[in-house]
């Protein structure tokens, strides 16, 4: 079976048809979609409808709770613009959203790590940077966790690793944002450096799971002039040039 994995589209669904597009042309047997689907300044509500229509598994990202427990004086500018749009029912979707799945025995998803939505599992920021996470640390985050396969998201940075318990770890990248800042645990940078779309694709042969990632060009610079125009040109830049600044 050929598995693509998308992840962290935040509401960019010009990116998200330009990847949907690139699948159909390599071909998989399933797309599966790990969360963070709608925050930020795009279009929110267009991109739940396409997800709602897919037929896709779909998890929750930790955006996707703060959308729900959204407060005007508590929550992001970005979930609270997708809030905004979402009507009846894309929000009844986004509550039946769960935010890990033991989608298959040997293949399990969550968006974060087993344990939190909101705690990156192959990365940790450091020195202001979301560099590599210790085989340590990446031991401690799989807790009890024996699947074959793991697929997570939420850094937004493509990565295959090959873990010591012979375990896969595949991160498959953002579909929609390829630059962001965080201040949680503490303030770091995420910058690809490039505004194409990112997804990967994961296929056992030989008994070994395999991975490939993919790089989609899309119309990036419509999405920039949305996201200036709805008054974010920190979004406008990171989608313009896959840097913060």
């Amino acid at each position: 079976m050929r598995i693509a994995l998308v992840s962290d589209i935040h509401g960019n669904l010009p990116a998200l048809e330009a990847v949907a597009a690139d699948i159909r042309r390599r071909g998989a047997d399933q797309v599966l979609c790990l969360g963070d689907n709608l925050s930020g300044p795009l279009m929110p509500r267009e991109t739940a409808q396409f997800l709602m229509a897919s037929g896709w598994p779909i998890l929750a990202g930790n955006h996707e709770r703060q959308i729900l427990e959204w407060q005007p004086d508590a929550g992001g500018a970005s979930d609270g613009y997708a809030l905004s749009t979402l009507g009846t029912p894309e929000l009844d979707w986004l509550r039946s959203l769960q935010p890990m799945w033991q989608w298959a025995p040997d293949i399990f998803l969550c968006h974060g790590t087993p344990r939190s939505d909101c705690e990156h599992f192959l990365e940790t920021p450091r020195g202001g940077v979301l560099g590599l996470a210790t085989a340590a640390e990446i031991a401690e985050r799989l807790g009890d966790q024996r699947s074959a396969l793991i697929a997570c998201g939420h850094s937004h940075l493509p990565r295959f690793l090959r873990v010591v318990s012979n375990q896969v770890l595949v991160n498959p990248g953002s579909v929609g944002l390829q630059a962001y800042v965080d201040d949680e645990p503490e303030r770091y940078v995420v910058e690809r450096g490039t505004p194409d779309a990112t997804y990967a694709i994961v296929e056992k042969l030989d008994g070994a799971w395999h991975c490939a990632q993919h790089a989609v060009p899309y119309d990036h610079g419509a999405m920039a002039t949305l996201a200036a125009r709805n008054g974010r040109p920190d979004w406008a830049q990171a989608l313009q040039t896959g840097y913060v600044g």
